[in-house]
């Protein structure tokens, strides 16, 4: 298929459109190289850079060659940035998904994979989290992700779009030379990493008498591999007229405490854990439930030992560090 990548030069982005690459597809890549880098761009796809919250025409310049499907990942994405500028968050994710949506209908582009995020759902009432969950997103990140997702639907219901969203949790791992390096970093493993790597003092650990085994709080940990393979099955899966939402993640719970000793063992520094005050709104246990994705995509995550996870992205964190 003739596929076009957005936000392709960034971390999740660039892992999926290099799948895509080694699957046989052909790959454009359009990326405004704002958090993203001109290096992630997997060799075989064509880079194209270009800004589509600036520049109107930009999804209509590259969509008018004619491609098979969009998979969407351009988009901001700090939960903290987006309180307090919101305006960036709803410009950047929603005004800009609306011109692709707007693009692909005129250029008759029959199929969506978007990112989505597990932001969209709030703090839970279950956990593992369902799609039927409620979604009552507790920022304006997760709020312009929902309204993306709702766009989509109505795009899907009125244009017979084929659209599938993805909703996932903590991304990590790397995939060889495709990795997380954000100028500024919020993950909880690179987090760790830097100061295994020596570009960090210690790794500040928020509260630690939450209701968990170890008192720290418990995330699902996808990694970047896994997610990428659950894109291209939501590629060969998704239905024309049909808004497919699916959660992604391992299914499997990491405290902060266990991803650090994890990363101690792996790299075999000390790494020096500082307690520091709960974060408001940090729900104690965030786990995904991706049995829906399982019965429709065929999907089964691989990558789920956390030392593998902890190891890819360490690998790729050495091979960067001077």
């Amino acid at each position: 298929m003739k596929l076009l990548v957005t936000g392709g030069a960034g971390y999740v982005g660039s892992v999926c459109a290099a799948h895509l690459v080694d699957a046989g597809h052909d790959v454009t890549v359009l990326d405004d190289l704002s958090t993203g880098h001109k290096d992630a761009v997997p060799d075989g796809a064509r880079f194209v850079e270009a800004d589509l919250a600036d520049a109107a025409d930009a999804a209509d310049d590259v969509l008018s060659d004619g491609f098979d499907g969009v998979l969407h990942f351009a988009a901001k994405s700090l939960v903290g940035e987006s309180v307090q500028r919101p305006e960036l968050y709803w410009n950047g994710n929603v005004v800009t998904s609306f011109r692709l949506l707007e693009a692909m209908r005129r250029h008759r582009t029959p199929r969506l994979v978007f990112s989505s995020t597990a932001a969209t759902y709030g703090e839970p009432e279950q956990v593992p989290i369902r799609e039927d969950a409620p979604t009552r997103p507790t920022n304006p990140y997760g709020a312009s992700k929902l309204a993306i997702d709702h766009a989509i639907g109505s795009y899907a219901a009125a244009h017979g779009l084929a659209a599938v969203s993805l909703r996932y949790f903590n991304v990590a791992g790397a995939h060889g030379s495709f990795g997380e390096r954000h100028a500024v970093e919020t993950h909880l493993i690179p987090i760790v990493l830097q100061v295994a790597s020596g570009t960090r003092d210690a790794v500040q650990v928020y509260g630690e008498d939450w209701p968990t085994p170890d008192g720290t709080c418990v995330r699902d940990y996808i990694h970047v591999d896994d997610l990428a393979d659950a894109h291209l099955l939501a590629l060969e899966h998704a239905q024309p007229g049909r808004h497919a939402v699916y959660n992604l993640g391992s299914g499997t719970g990491f405290s902060v405490r266990e991803v650090v000793e994890a990363c101690r063992a792996v790299t075999g520094h000390p790494i020096p854990a500082v307690a520091a005050p709960r974060r408001a709104g940090d729900p104690a246990v965030l786990i995904a439930s991706s049995d829906a994705a399982k019965a429709a995509l065929g999907w089964r995550p691989q990558r789920t030992d956390l030392a593998t996870i902890v190891g890819d992205a360490w690998e790729f964190t050495r091979n960067r560090t001077p």
